[in-house]
């Protein structure tokens, strides 16, 4: 297949509709096994399946399923609307205009509104730290951009781009190891998000960037069954999530910060 057609609308339509599950078997078995040799839509399909689970964390939106888990069947609507559903890569597309609006007007109107105390900005690092765990965690094939066997360099790159030293604390003793990592983009500039799994695939990210300010405030912050434990040390900010028991977070938060020189003690003030 030619460039021209991986960008043609009838392309770009079934690898919609396959991201949907809208394909009959024989056609999404097809597509499946085009994916394993084709890079350019592999990487398409992984894109949509970010800003979907992105869209989701972002609006609340349902995971597939929770309807059906509910106590009780929902009552059927009143009336029904039927229309065409809008192709995914439109959809998306649309979607994004939004966000930019949306990034615009808080462009425009920022100078007009007092900034957010610590606590805002650390709420903040924290929504987006929980965002950032929805969307790279389910991945399979490309959950990091680099892996744990290039540690070194990961650690070297990222330092590099949040222009501070990083270091990568171990959370072997209570069974989770490195996946690895990746930059992502922050408020005020880079962000790195640090991943680790246990053996029964479980996952747990570390997001840092950098704080305009310091605080000692130690915090929690919950989206469905996930949680992260966030705080601040000498203008870095850190949130530790994942949809483990809060205290057991809470414990593995508490040896982290101490890890990268922080000082826990001073949340029990």
């Amino acid at each position: 297949m030619n460039h021209d057609d991986h960008d043609s609308d009838a392309d770009l339509q079934r690898l919609s509709a396959y991201v949907d599950d809208e394909l009959p078997g024989p056609e999404r078995d097809a597509v499946h096994e085009r994916l394993a040799n084709d890079p350019h839509a592999a990487a398409q399909v992984a894109a949509w399946r970010a800003q979907t689970a992105a869209l989701k964390a972002l609006c609340g939106a349902p995971a597939a399923g929770e309807r059906d888990s509910r106590a009780g069947a929902e009552t059927a609507p009143a009336a029904m609307i039927l229309r065409v559903r809008a192709p995914r890569w439109r959809r998306m597309a649309l979607a994004a205009c939004w966000l930019a609006v949306g990034a615009g007007l808080a462009l425009l109107i920022g100078p007009l509104v007092p900034r957010l105390g610590g606590s805002g900005e650390t709420l903040a690092l924290a929504r987006r730290a929980d965002v950032a765990y929805a969307v790279y965690t389910p991945e399979v094939r490309h959950p990091v951009e680099v892996a744990a066997a290039e540690e070194q360099h990961l650690i070297a790159w990222l330092s590099k781009r949040l222009n501070r030293q990083l270091s990568i604390p171990s959370l072997q003793e209570y069974g989770y190891a490195l996946v690895g990592g990746r930059l992502l983009p922050d408020a005020s500039g880079p962000a790195a998000q640090f991943m680790y799994e246990n053996q029964f695939g479980e996952r747990l990210t570390l997001y840092v960037t950098a704080i305009p300010k310091d605080e000692t405030a130690f915090r929690l912050f919950r989206d469905g069954n996930r949680s992260t434990f966030y705080w601040v040390n000498d203008r870095m900010g850190y949130a530790l999530s994942g949809p483990i028991s809060e205290s057991k977070l809470r414990t593995i938060a508490i040896d982290v910060c101490a890890a990268l020189g922080g000082k826990p003690e001073a949340w029990q003030q």
